[in-house]
């Protein structure tokens, strides 16, 4: 799920201040603590190889963030994309990969354990072919 900046609605819009709220953006009950995350992704980076092994070989931890800049096509285990660009705000449940367009930067958080064990299978799967 992706909302654009400008398609959140504002809540609070007077001259000195524009606040936006988007409820309902994922639910992260039952997580632990959280980790902040800042991911730097050349153009051409797919991921999807690196998550070969986990669960249907995509990612298990959702993920809450926005894209800084550039470009990425996240696909779901049901087959089904979405593009997510500058300036969007994103929530990935479990089970998607990840590729990027154009080189991107991107902010997330995501579930401290759930996050750690994907990192690690990922570290692993290129130390293997390394």
């Amino acid at each position: 799920m992706k909302v654009a900046k400008e398609d959140i609605p504002a809540e609070i819009d007077s001259l000195p201040a524009v606040a936006r709220h988007q409820g309902d953006f994922g639910d992260a009950s039952g997580y632990g603590d959280l980790a902040a995350e800042y991911f730097s992704l050349k153009q051409g980076t797919d991921i999807t190889a690196l998550l070969q092994g986990l669960e249907n070989d995509h990612c298990q931890s959702p993920h809450w963030g926005y894209v800084i800049s550039g470009e990425l096509t996240v696909t779901y285990t049901d087959g089904s994309e979405e593009v997510d660009e500058s300036g969007d705000m994103y929530y990935w449940p479990p089970g998607h990969t990840v590729r990027a367009e154009e080189d991107t930067d991107v902010v997330m958080f995501s579930p401290h354990h759930e996050h750690g064990e994907v990192i690690n299978h990922m570290r692993n799967k290129m130390e293997e072919s390394a």
